[in-house]
């Protein structure tokens, strides 16, 4: 006998959740870095340089590099979610 396609909910007829906890967090992962560059009053000032360089650069220089790690987490979040769906584990 063949098995129901991926995409048809459960025998039980309960359907796994869409939003869970690791979606949540991915969300906020790629929110916080549009809140604090939308945040202009945090880094519109040139002091405390740093080497040198204004404040304001490298504050948002150093957002590029904090963005980098949050998208890439939020990022290996939904790659485990999908692939836990797919197997059927846990959601």
């Amino acid at each position: 006998m063949s098995e129901p396609p991926a995409s048809a909910p459960p025998a039980d007829g309960r359907r796994k959740p869409v939003v869970t906890l690791p979606m949540v967090v991915a969300g906020v992962c790629l929110a916080i870095p549009f809140g604090a560059m939308l945040w202009v009053d945090s880094y519109a000032r040139l002091k405390p340089a740093f080497i040198g360089i204004p404040f304001f650069y490298w504050y948002q220089m150093l957002w590029v590099i904090i963005s980098t790690a949050l998208t890439t987490v939020a990022y290996v979040l939904v790659r485990r979610q999908e692939r836990d769906r797919k197997r059927g584990g846990r959601p």
